[in-house]
């Protein structure tokens, strides 16, 4: 039977490379998708590519495409990223250079845009469409309309799977949905379209994507199966061979540290789920419940009888917007009386915050070590700890009053209970807080591009 072979290189920004090339190196793969992004990644992309029109991509990409793409071309391998973020264009001519100094043209390159819905976003809501708030209920954004920062629409493989057929050795992609950098591959391959005859073919394809699309977590990381993972230090990012009828094995690079089984398939199938019956994408909708999961061998996963739902008539939009600064500081002190003194720290920071007439919007102060984790929930014993820090948080309405935070903080360092400790101060930042919507799939203006390297 027909199988693809997809492999995860990365699941954020920052992620780990090594693996990524062993899996490069290991020739096991066809394709291989490199996620970069999270929820408020783009706002963070879309305030680099204001202050510079030739940023705002993820700058990972150019050191892992130089030492990644020698391989892959070699081994046929072809990659798929969202690190084009909020310039796809830009980074697609930035690894123009590298494939150029590299030597490795030619070379065919596919973009994928049209996610950033902000400089029309209000002639959608003069159709009619409200952006009411997923989290809160808030029906629209008038209260945040003069500070959003940004606005991407979590868009589809559709594009992926043109530029595929139109010869793409590699496609940069901006705000498409982290699954998509594997339903695209598997669409492509085995020729399925969106219509209803490939409803649960495609709900298999997303189901798969999400298990493997945030690499170690499946293999071995983040997980209850850490006292037995193999060697973790040389983690193997996740492979699935997905087959023609909808069926996928689960594995990772061969000799590889980490462990897959059943259970890491399971942990990663419930992360980041509301209702796992209902895993709505802009490619299909996932039901998790349906599927069947087989240990077939060490580190081999079996997963069947997925089933799911048509592609829903939205898609998910992360409205980020300015909302404030904070200003944060570390202070830590040790025995005799760590938990005291920690006490009177917190009491004079409160005390000196009064004395400012600070408007905090929302003030945190935990004990590290103690309560920082679990909160309220976490009980405080009354013992001789051996040490404890405090973390100050506070969020403001303005920049003077974060900077108070974060000032008030370091003067515990010489004013504090003796044996205070003090790091580097840390840099007040503005906050950009998260408005999730949904938008009409219609309404949002996609595009892509095939750019040819020689």
């Amino acid at each position: 039977m027909k199988k693809v072979v997809i492999g995860s290189g990365s699941a954020f920004w920052g992620d780990i490379f090594e693996p990524a090339l062993e899996m490069a190196q290991s020739g096991e793969v066809q394709y291989m998708g490199f996620d970069h992004l999270a929820e408020l990644t783009m706002a963070i992309l879309n305030r680099m590519k204001a202050k510079n029109p030739e940023a705002g991509y993820i700058p990972d990409i150019i050191p892992w495409t130089k030492r990644l793409l020698p391989v892959t071309q070699k081994n046929g391998i072809k990659m798929i990223t969202n690190a084009g973020g909020a310039n796809p264009v830009q980074a697609a001519l930035e690894v123009a250079k590298v494939i150029k100094e590299l030597n490795l043209a030619p070379m065919k390159l596919g973009v994928v845009s049209g996610d950033d819905i902000l400089p029309y976003i209000n002639d959608i809501r003069a159709q009619g469409w409200k952006f009411k708030n997923l989290d809160t209920g808030e029906e629209d954004i008038d209260s945040i309309a003069d500070r959003i920062a940004a606005a991407n629409a979590y868009i589809g493989a559709d594009n992926i799977i043109k530029e595929l057929k139109n010869g793409a050795d590699m496609i940069i992609c901006g705000r498409v949905s982290d699954n998509a950098l594997y339903v695209g591959p598997i669409m492509h391959e085995f020729g399925w379209d969106f219509s209803d005859q490939y409803i649960d073919r495609i709900a298999a394809a997303v189901t798969v994507g999400h298990i493997i699309e945030c690499s170690a977590c499946v293999s071995g990381g983040m997980s209850n199966m850490w006292k037995v993972s193999e060697r973790p230090w040389d983690i193997g990012f996740p492979i699935a061979e997905f087959y023609e009828n909808g069926d996928a094995l689960i594995t990772k690079t061969s000799g590889s540290g980490g462990i897959v089984n059943s259970w890491t398939v399971k942990e990663h199938l419930l992360y980041e789920i509301i209702d796992p019956a209902n895993y709505l994408m802009p490619d299909g909708i996932g039901d998790f419940t349906a599927l069947k999961l087989h240990d077939e061998a060490r580190n081999r996963v079996m997963v069947t009888e997925m089933k799911g739902k048509k592609r829903p008539d939205t898609l998910k939009v992360c409205i980020g917007f300015k909302d404030g600064f904070i200003g944060e500081g570390l202070i830590y002190f040790p025995s005799p009386d760590a938990l005291a003194k920690a006490q009177w720290a917190e009491k004079w920071l409160r005390e000196r915050f009064k004395k400012l007439g600070i408007n905090f919007r929302e003030l945190r102060i935990d004990y590290m070590g103690v309560n920082m984790l679990h909160g309220e929930a976490a009980e405080v014993e009354d013992r001789d700890y051996n040490e404890i820090g405090l973390r100050i948080a506070g969020r403001t309405h303005t920049y003077k009053e974060a900077e108070a935070v974060r000032r008030e903080a370091t003067h515990l360092w010489t004013m504090g209970p003796v044996g205070s400790s003090f790091g580097v101060p840390m840099n007040v930042r503005p906050v950009i807080a998260l408005w999730p919507s949904l938008v009409p799939r219609d309404a949002v203006k996609i595009e892509s591009q095939l750019m040819e390297v020689s």
